[in-house]
């Protein structure tokens, strides 16, 4: 009992000291509660603690997001008739870029960053620090842009503002950097189990995509906050709401050879998704026109291709639905192709141009202003190429096309070719369809379409720009530990330099009184013109020579190999194993002299880096 007692006694102190450490004054009464249970828990409990918290919390937001894009898509779609269809087509999705592409420059400062590479971003260039702000303003973008027929997806909105919980939990209650990141991906992980209530899918998605090149020894944290998110999904939202498919056929081995055909062709959609986005994004970069601009002329362009093509409305899951239930015609009977006489070539004809237009639809929404991911237009548009596929097989005369698993199938494909992600698809489809038996064909099409996408780029275009310049982690672990360092901060604060023309006495008092091997030759400007090494003016220190009729001129040596302020530290790197010397020169932008950089100091760095990144 008496042991108890002061076990209870020592855990208050270590509370009550970690409060002080933390200099915290104002706090929350439920964060006493949990600095309470930080003092009192092994690192690992409390880790999992954090995942249930962080993960319940994802999933209330993912829960409040998807229920806001449903309620809106109800309240301006209901009961509308296709004459007064084209009217809310023409209006709504245009309304829906403008007013998110408001609200980013008035209400959040013009802090329009989003998608999965912010997440990397921050992960490797911010320590894993989130802004707080992006635990809500995803939410409210992203509400509007896709309730109010925005063709994107909710799913990447939803990763983020989860990331954001978990790295704003992490950074509350003072973990390190390991920590956060793990939180942080915790939270992602939640966010896309709630909306998919697909827990292993969130849990792939983290390892696959969020987690490249971080070592991490601990996943339970990923996996109880994949649970709570998906958990409160299925609880809180109407079956209507979630990504479920009900209707599917068995795996039968004689489909084989569809499998294989589909995978190719999902692997061909994928790079044309990926290609017309990255000439999007160019187009509307390339625009000599204000913010708000951009947004009419995308709200405008997508408002007529949903009047054209209804599906494109929004996330379209409900137009898979509808092609696995066979209810093709309520599809077509919203557009103007219910004027042309059901055909099965009109059918094909409709939804192969729906497919085609998705990549359009998806890109200018977003890029214009709009906010959302690729996750459900990556969805929508491999269904549509399943649905089309299986059509012209039939056409063809071949007999029992499993058409179902084809539309099923190719969802994961194309996601897996878009995304770069094809355990993640796989995982998706099969606990969204409870189609664990389809396995095989799932991993065969998600496969081929990977390894289709990984042939034509090596890193998803989307992040290409940000993995050239080193700011997000690759699987390569020393370059991410190397991208970590900056060059300015491994110059030497206190490098010794003289003036070009100074005289032989200044030259005997700085070789005197110096503690550096190196010196830097400046001109008047302090532009770089040389150095002077004291290893190869030792021999005319130490011999017979008179230093006088020696001057900086006649013993300086050109500069060779210099590094700019702006090069990272990789080729930095690269610069010392091809030169072979200790110590290179920095220069600034406009030719100054800046300092030196040694081997010395990168490897210094570079282990103390590799202490708190690696086990």
């Amino acid at each position: 009992m008496r042991n108890s007692s002061i076990k209870k006694y020592y855990s208050f102190l270590k509370f009550r000291r970690n409060f002080t450490r933390y200099g915290i004054n104002k706090f929350r009464s439920y964060e006493i509660v949990v600095f309470w249970l930080k003092s009192i828990l092994t690192r690992s409990q409390f880790l999992i603690l954090s995942g249930i918290l962080v993960g319940c919390t994802a999933g209330f937001a993912g829960v409040i997001l998807k229920s806001l894009v449903h309620y809106i898509h109800y309240l301006i779609s209901a009961k509308v008739h296709f004459e007064g269809q084209i009217l809310f087509y023409l209006i709504f999705p245009f309304l829906g870029i403008v007013i998110t592409t408001l609200v980013v420059k008035y209400v959040f400062n013009g802090q329009d960053k989003k998608g999965i590479p912010l997440i990397l971003f921050e992960i490797a260039q911010n320590e894993s620090r989130v802004s707080s702000v992006k635990m809500y303003s995803q939410v409210v973008q992203s509400a509007i842009t896709v309730g109010l027929g925005g063709s994107a997806g909710l799913e990447s909105p939803i990763a983020v503002t989860g990331a954001a919980i978990g790295s704003n939990f992490a950074q509350t209650y003072k973990l390190n950097y390991k920590e956060r990141t793990l939180l942080l991906a915790a939270g992602a992980t939640a966010g896309i189990a709630s909306a998919f209530n697909a827990p292993i899918a969130g849990v792939m998605f983290a390892i696959e995509i969020l987690l490249t090149g971080v070592v991490f020894s601990d996943f339970i944290p990923l996996v109880v906050a994949a649970v709570c998110g998906s958990l409160i999904s299925r609880i809180l939202l109407q079956e209507s709401v979630l990504f479920l498919f009900r209707s599917r056929g068995a795996f039968d081995y004689h489909n084989l050879p569809y499998y294989l055909l589909l995978g190719i062709i999902c692997g061909l959609y994928a790079r044309y998704f990926l290609v017309i986005t990255r000439y999007m994004e160019g187009f509307f970069h390339s625009l000599r026109i204000s913010r708000v601009q951009k947004a009419m002329l995308g709200g405008a362009i997508l408002s007529l291709l949903c009047v054209l093509y209804p599906p494109l409305f929004g996330e379209g899951y409900d137009t898979i639905k509808s092609f696995t239930n066979g209810e093709i015609q309520q599809v077509i009977g919203n557009s103007f192709f219910r004027f042309i006489s059901y055909r099965d070539w009109v059918v094909i004809l409709f939804v192969g141009v729906i497919c085609l237009f998705k990549a359009f639809a998806t890109s200018i929404t977003i890029q214009s202003g709009g906010n959302g991911g690729n996750f459900a237009p990556s969805l929508f548009a491999g269904g549509s190429l399943g649905y089309v596929f299986a059509l012209l097989c039939m056409k063809a005369g071949i007999q029992n096309v499993p058409m179902t698993n084809l539309i099923i199938v190719g969802m994961a494909g194309v996601m897996s070719g878009v995304l770069y992600a094809p355990l993640t698809a796989i995982f998706l489809i099969a606990e969204s369809s409870s189609g664990y038996d389809l396995f095989i064909p799932l991993m065969i099409v998600s496969v081929m379409s990977f390894l289709m996408a990984k042939w034509f780029s090596p890193t998803p275009p989307e992040m290409e720009k940000l993995v050239k310049q080193g700011q997000i982690f690759t699987r390569e672990h020393d370059k991410n530990l190397l991208s970590l360092l900056h060059t300015l901060d491994l110059l030497d604060k206190h490098p010794q330099v003289i003036d070009i023309n100074a005289s032989s006495a200044e030259l005997r008092e700085l070789l005197a009184n110096g503690r550096r091997n190196l010196i830097a030759v400046l001109d008047a400007q302090e532009h770089l013109l040389g150095m002077i090494s004291l290893d190869d003016i030792r021999p005319l220190l130490f011999g017979k020579n008179d230093m006088a009729q020696f001057t900086v001129k006649t013993l300086m040596k050109p500069a060779g190999v210099v590094i700019r302020e702006t090069d990272s530290v990789i080729v930095l790197v690269k610069k010392f194993d091809e030169t072979g010397v200790w110590n290179l020169p920095v220069i600034t932008l406009d030719g100054r002299f800046a300092g030196f950089i040694s081997k010395s100091s990168v490897l210094d760095s570079y282990r103390k880096l590799l202490k708190e990144h690696s086990g």
